[in-house]
């Protein structure tokens, strides 16, 4: 057997398993990918937790278990269906608004206008879809409350920040309903990215070509980095049966353009984090910054 049918033959595995839990009223019986997908994330969380817990280094502690809180909280609205995945969207989106206002210094009449974006284009993605192809007229709504406040020195500022965001944030999001089933699948793949690419920056950077930074914004994305994440991509996306050129990209270059897309507005505010909730990580919007870039293009691509 050669080598091209050894690794045809492994992207083809079933990688369905079964979990069969019965304790009093609970039963539960499934054979799916989903379960897969739950000891995958089960094994590195720990194998993760013994090389932390080594390490003795409390931000690393900090973040473990941040992601030990992480995963059930997306893994489960995700798994139990379309509607739940449209309600973790929203949760997201209205925190993340939230986070991105104060960020930019939006009013309290533009940041009711995302947050009812938020939870409008989730909810449209998962009741009826088709209605996301207006998300260019629902851009131009962002510009009413400056409009209807006759806000002559600072309208233009807050209509284009507030319709950057409706699409950034709300229209993103809203495609954790549409790639679902995948929607796991896919947060799990930018996480394990986002530290290959972490990597791939430090294993590299003896490399002069690696050391060179992808843009101004942040010194720490370079080009080591990318080559780590375009690695790590393909075979976490492999190992999980679904590569693909498409998603390869999306994933990969995706992340890092997400990751240097909310670094300019962090050195525009002058702050390091968009939030300090988030034990580790900083905010949410500082979390899901490459899913938000991630989401519609694995969409579209994958």
């Amino acid at each position: 057997m050669s080598l091209v049918d050894h690794c045809t033959g492994f992207l083809h595995l079933d990688r369905r398993m079964s979990l069969n839990i019965d304790l009093g009223p609970l039963h539960v019986h499934m054979y799916s990918r989903a379960v897969f997908l739950m000891w995958v994330t089960v094994a590195i969380l720990a194998a993760a937790g013994v090389a932390v817990l080594a390490s003795r280094k409390q931000e690393l502690v900090q973040k473990w278990r941040t992601w030990v809180l992480i995963a059930p909280a997306v893994g489960l609205p995700v798994w139990a269906g379309h509607g739940t995945s449209a309600g973790l969207a929203a949760a997201l989106a209205v925190v993340a608004v939230i986070e991105y206002a104060r960020l930019v210094k939006l009013g309290r009449a533009d940041t009711y206008v995302l947050v009812v974006l938020a939870v409008a284009y989730p909810v449209a993605a998962w009741l009826r879809p088709s209605l996301l192809q207006f998300a260019p007229i629902i851009v131009l709504l962002c510009v009413l409350p400056s409009v209807l406040e006759g806000d002559v020195e600072n309208g233009a500022r807050r209509a284009a920040s507030a319709a950057f965001a409706s699409v950034w944030i709300c229209w993103s999001l809203s495609h954790l309903v549409m790639v679902w089933p995948d929607a796991y699948l896919l947060c799990f793949a930018v996480a394990a990215t986002d530290v290959a690419a972490w990597c791939g920056g430090k294993g590299l950077r003896r490399m002069r070509w690696a050391r060179r930074p992808l843009s101004p914004l942040s010194p720490n994305k370079t080009i080591g980095g990318m080559v780590g994440a375009i690695t790590g991509a393909f075979l976490i996306l492999t190992l999980l049966g679904t590569v693909s050129i498409g998603l390869v990209i999306a994933v990969s270059i995706g992340g890092l353009f997400g990751d240097l897309l909310e670094s300019m507005l962090k050195r525009q505010a002058r702050v390091k984090d968009a939030g300090d909730w988030l034990p580790g990580f900083g905010g949410l919007l500082d979390r899901i910054d490459s899913l938000l870039v991630v989401l519609p293009l694995a969409y579209f691509l994958g």
